[in-house]
């Protein structure tokens, strides 16, 4: 989409939900979730549903262990690309 994952935006790689949409990604071990913008392809391991920012990752509360559950659940459609 252009936009880069970095540690202060809440972005999101997924292989198939549409670039620009918003979703609500929850750790399925403490409850905790963050919306965020789907803006690259990926993870790269195909074990791996979704891949998150470091800040996302940090509100989930998942920084530590690198890897939890998580349910994905639509928020926002995709915004229109910039001109």
């Amino acid at each position: 989409s252009g936009d880069r994952l970095d540690a202060i935006h809440a972005t999101a790689a997924h292989r198939s939900l549409p670039l620009r949409s918003l979703v609500r990604v929850t750790n399925l071990t403490n409850g905790r979730s963050a919306i965020v913008k789907i803006n690259d392809r990926g993870p790269v391991s195909h074990s791996l549903v979704i891949d998150v920012s470091p800040r996302v990752a940090d509100q989930l509360n998942m920084k530590e262990a690198g890897i939890a559950r998580v349910s994905i659940e639509p928020v926002a459609p995709a915004a229109a690309a910039p001109r």
